[in-house]
């Protein structure tokens, strides 16, 4: 029997456990999503956002950034209507500030990729044996301030840390998941 991380119990739990959560990420635009739908999820369990993503996907233009930035009330409007989202409008507009802020941050680092890994020196962190996971760490306390500093919204330490563990800046499977040597 294949052994897994204990959260991953549903079919589309599973399938996201096994083929993504924890996988070292280095794409901008699917970093921006991961980051747009961490902040969607506050409050919520994130297999309602799991759910939800392919009309997230739609919704958002393939969470293209630049086209993102420039979305105005009839847009947030159509957004608001749509009920294959989260229709929260703080989180709508989340999403446009957070484009803005991305490509600020891009400009900065040549690459939004270049700025997120540099919280862990370029290089995942590994769960340790009997290490309890926390939902917050000085790191992703560390991301969100500067996150919050450069303009962004719905980044605070625990959306924060689930990005960073979900983007593979972190690899917190359990030391006996069989995804825990895999993505390391």
């Amino acid at each position: 029997m294949i052994k897994r991380c204990d959260w991953a119990k549903t079919p589309l739990s599973i399938a996201y456990h096994d083929e993504e959560w924890g996988v070292p990420l280095h794409d901008d635009t699917r970093l921006f999503e991961f980051l747009i739908l961490e902040g969607a999820q506050a409050g919520l369990s994130w297999e309602t956002i799991l759910r939800k993503r392919d009309n997230y996907r739609k919704a958002f233009n393939r969470f293209n950034p630049a086209k993102i930035a420039k979305y105005d009330e009839d847009k947030v409007a159509a957004l608001l209507g749509d009920s294959g989202i989260i229709r929260n409008r703080l989180k709508i507009n989340s999403a446009i500030l957070n484009a803005k802020a991305f490509l600020e941050v891009k400009r900065e680092f040549g690459s939004f990729d270049a700025y997120v890994w540099q919280f862990v020196n370029g290089k995942p962190i590994k769960r340790k044996r009997n290490q309890v996971i926390t939902p917050t760490t000085a790191l992703s306390d560390a991301m969100s301030k500067d996150l919050a500093k450069r303009g962004f919204k719905f980044v605070g330490s625990t959306i924060c840390y689930s990005f960073m563990q979900a983007v593979g800046l972190v690899n917190d499977h359990t030391p006996s998941c069989f995804r825990y040597h895999q993505v390391s």
